[in-house]
């Protein structure tokens, strides 16, 4: 299978992570976001969205949106598995993974911060103040969802990770990229620090992508 992604797109992260865990192999297709390429007609063929991640499966068909690619992934290499076996535990774990993908990210994403201060004419100072705000809150309601748990596990929702822990992970990767502080929330911490001691986390950081620029 082909992937289209970024070194620095969360949503592609989560799609690594997710092979990885899997020990799914694919072809990776760099989409490189900061000089356009996802604007380019080729690109914009297979995802008219013109964005980030995108999975051509070997018969060919075209994913879009990570969080469907991830459940695509689950149904057909179902093992280890992204979701509980528990109705409500799995519910709980796409809200968790959903706060980040449609609440958190999205504020963050690259077009969003180039209509800021492009269009808009926001300021650098601003532009700052925008992201510590909605990912500081997004990280809070992660920290807040965490500390609910009726059992503390050293995952998200269980002593393996799973879809939470996958759209975590980027997101405090990012945190840290715009200095954005999270060193209190105890939760969110111990869930990334365990993550980044598995092979298949630190395998997916973009630092480790062929595609990625310092």
């Amino acid at each position: 299978m082909d992937f289209y992604g970024y070194f620095r797109s969360s949503s592609s992260y989560r799609c690594r992570i997710a092979f990885n865990l899997k020990g799914i192999d694919y072809s990776f297709k760099p989409v490189h976001l900061k000089n356009g390429a996802q604007h380019e007609p080729a690109f914009k063929a297979l995802n008219p969205q013109g964005l980030l991640p995108a999975l051509v499966t070997d018969e060919g068909d075209v994913l879009i949106q990570s969080l469907a690619i991830l459940e695509w992934l689950d149904e057909t290499h179902p093992t280890p598995p992204l979701l509980s076996s528990d109705p409500l535990t799995r519910a709980r774990e796409r809200g968790f993974a959903q706060v980040i993908a449609c609440e958190i990210h999205p504020l963050q994403n690259l077009r969003i911060l180039k209509y800021l201060t492009g269009d808009l004419g926001v300021d650098e100072a601003a532009k700052d103040a925008w992201l510590t705000r909605w990912l500081r809150d997004g990280l809070k309601a992660c920290e807040d969802l965490l500390a609910q748990r009726s059992t503390h596990t050293e995952f998200c929702y269980g002593d393996t990770p799973g879809l939470a822990d996958i759209c975590l992970v980027p997101q405090v990767f990012s945190a840290e990229r715009f200095g954005i502080r999270y060193d209190d929330l105890p939760h969110v911490s111990a869930v990334y620090a365990a993550c980044q001691k598995l092979s298949a986390f630190d395998n997916a950081a973009p630092k480790n992508q062929p595609d990625f620029e310092a």
